[in-house]
This record gives C-alpha cells, structure tokens and sequence, in this order.
C-alpha cells in the first residue's frame, strides 16, 4: 500500500482531490466510487474547485458506498441529500451518471441485487474509502463477509453513535443501511483510502500492522489490494511510528 501522508484535514483534501482530477484527465469517462459521512467533504470541496477551474465531470459515472433504509433521498440526512449539497449540484455531472442506493425502496432485497448488477455492468476504475474506528469500510460492521456483494447491513452501536453527531438524536439515527458488500469494494481497480483525525489512529495502526486478513477487522482486507493509496493526515499517523 502507498502512503501519502498530509499535514491536515484540508490538505488531504487537497492532495485527493488533484488525484482524482489526474486520473479524470487521463479517462474522462472513467469510474468513480463515492463516500460520504465528515471524511471526503473536504475532497468534494476541492473537487468543486478544480471544477471551476475547468475539471468536467460531464462523462464521468458515479457510484456511492452507501445509503441510510428507511430515509427518503430529500432527507437532510440521507447520502442523496448529502451528496447533491456538498458535491452534484456544483459540478457538471449529469443527474443519471450518478449512482446511490435507494434505501426507501419497497423492496430492499431487489433494490440491492440491482444496485450490484449496475456496478457490474460498469466497473469502478477509483473508489475513495474511509475507514471506521472498528475497522468498517462502506457500512460494512465487523464479521461482514468478504465474499459480500451490495447488502443491507444491521449498523453496530458504535457506528450509529459516531454519526448521531448528524442527526437531532441517537434514536434518530437509522439501525440498517444499505452498503456495497466487500467483494463489491474489492473490485475496484483502485482505491483511496482517506484518514483524517486522531480517533482513526487507532484502526489506521492496526491496518497498517501486517496482520492477515480478518473479518473482525474489515479493512484488513484492503492488505490484499493489488492498488491501494492511504491518504493520512499527522494526527491519523500518530500511532503508526510513520512521521511527516
């Protein structure tokens, strides 16, 4: 694994961002895999900038990680919602080219298979990650298969208390979600990996420690990987024995 490492938060941005621009010069119909959540609003903000300095994103499909059940796309805390405030709307993407799963679906299981053919048919040529304090990537909680394709996922406690800071209230924070499964993310043919902020260290030094793949750990599995990039900032990297 590569490891670009960053002083903060906005220069990770920064730096994702003009990866990411690169590799839309070199394939403009290339590929992307989205995330959200605190981690890439700082790549989207970027993004947006580039694009205002002549970036297109015209010809480019997206797909998102993943999608709260239960909320409507114009919910303030849905991902659709998220995604159109912080990036679509700013840039030139056509609204069909942008993929997320519909966790308001009358039928999860169906909308799941379909999501996963659409990734198929397309293939992600880039797929920016973030990483959670227990290892999960997507919303892929601990004991998550690797053979996993798109799913819904029951959310851990620990998972929906780090993201209540978005919503009114915990009880307000959806219990399942639908995620891109494991095998789904793995099938990429490359990954970002972005970690930001002394409350990853933890999990960023456990990735990084040579231990074999384990379902206990998902990101372990990115070890892997034939093409994966770490984006870390200082305070990420503190328990790593890695120094800027």
């Amino acid at each position: 694994m590569n490891i670009i490492k960053v002083q903060d938060y906005d220069e990770m941005g920064s730096v994702t961002a003009d990866y990411v621009s690169e590799k839309i010069q070199d394939n403009p119909e290339m590929t992307l895999g989205l995330a959200t959540g605190s981690t890439p609003k700082s790549t989207y903000k970027h993004l947006i900038e580039a694009h205002q300095k002549g970036t297109s994103f015209k010809h480019i499909t997206t797909f998102n990680l993943d999608e709260y059940v239960g909320l409507k796309p114009n919910d303030p805390n849905s991902y659709h919602y998220y995604m159109n405030k912080f990036f679509f709307q700013h840039i030139d993407i056509p609204s069909e080219k942008a993929h997320l799963p519909n966790g308001h679906s009358r039928n999860i299981s169906q909308e799941c298979e379909e999501y996963e053919k659409k990734i198929k048919s397309h293939m992600i040529d880039l797929q920016i990650l973030g990483i959670g304090a227990n290892g999960h990537i997507g919303f892929n909680e601990p004991g998550t298969s690797f053979e996993s394709n798109t799913h819904v996922v029951e959310l851990a406690d620990s998972t929906r208390r780090a993201n209540a800071r978005f919503f009114s209230s915990l009880e307000e924070v959806p219990t399942h979600a639908i995620t891109m499964g494991i095998a789904s993310i793995m099938s990429s043919k490359e990954i970002v990996l972005l970690v930001s902020g002394e409350a990853k260290s933890e999990a960023l030094e456990r990735l990084l420690s040579g231990e074999e793949p384990n379902e206990s750990f998902p990101a372990s599995i990115l070890r892997s990987h034939p093409h994966v990039t770490i984006i870390a900032d200082k305070e990420a990297l503190m328990g790593t024995g890695i120094k800027l």
